[in-house]
């Protein structure tokens, strides 16, 4: 059983205030900028990504949201799969996730492209066992061949992608989160990531997809939010949303 749910969940990112070369205080007291909203408390800057967010997905659900750059899209995704803690409020995941942005975290570029592989397999919590019996499909899906005997820091990044992607892609998951669809490598092997990234997203129980990219929205989502500065301000179905902030 896979579920999502979020309760009044803020988060906040702080840094220290440094001048601005127009002056020392040029960013006055909650001042709205791209990534959210900005306050000053003491020395530091806080910068609220998330405020008072609630939601709740059950299996079956394809959530689309919409927004901005800076309006909080990818914290959302991040604060789901336990990257970002909430300042406060709550966050209850039940089921496996699979992120699909930072495709690449966990891997070594001074390892092989099968020691990276494994490592892969590790992250997502398999067995030595689970790992082995996966690896000779990964390696086919990547077409890397003999490469894969080499470290990643001597792949060009069309290779080093197809490897991430297909390492990221490998392992089934309850829970999917999109921070757009990822392309990967040349026609062919896009080709090819389409349609393992639809074969994931038609076995998942949740998907979460951040996108500006309306088409995609409508072709996977069968409900979305829109986001303003780390609010949720509307809910609904896929096109009103993208309408809302169309006509917005």
């Amino acid at each position: 059983m896979s579920r999502v749910i979020l309760r009044n969940v803020d988060v906040t990112f702080t840094a220290r205030r440094v001048k601005s070369r127009k002056g020392p205080d040029q960013t006055p007291e909650g001042e709205r900028v791209s990534g959210g909203l900005i306050e000053r408390e003491g020395g530091n800057l806080n910068v609220h990504a998330l405020r008072k967010l609630s939601l709740v997905l059950k299996p079956g659900d394809r959530l689309g949201v919409v927004g901005r750059n800076g309006a909080g899209k990818t914290t959302l995704l991040r604060t789901i799969a336990g990257i970002y803690p909430p300042r406060s409020g709550t966050v209850a995941v039940e089921g496996k996730i699979a992120t699909m942005f930072n495709i690449g975290l966990g891997m070594s570029m001074d390892d092989t492209g099968y020691e990276n592989i494994r490592i892969a397999g590790i992250v997502a919590g398999k067995s030595h066992k689970e790992i082995e019996a996966m690896i000779d499909d990964i390696a086919a899906f990547t077409g890397l061949g003999d490469y894969l005997d080499l470290p990643i820091r001597t792949y060009s990044q069309g290779m080093a992608m197809r490897l991430k992607f297909a390492c990221a892609t490998a392992f089934d998951a309850d829970i999917l989160l999109f921070d757009e669809w990822l392309g990967a490598g040349d026609a062919a092997f896009q080709s090819k990531a389409k349609a393992r990234m639809g074969e994931m997203v038609e076995s998942a129980g949740i998907v979460v997809l951040a996108t500006h990219n309306p088409e995609l929205m409508r072709t996977v989502c069968n409900k979305a939010i829109g986001m303003v500065e780390g609010r949720i301000v509307i809910r609904g179905s896929v096109d009103d949303v993208l309408q809302a902030f169309k006509d917005g």
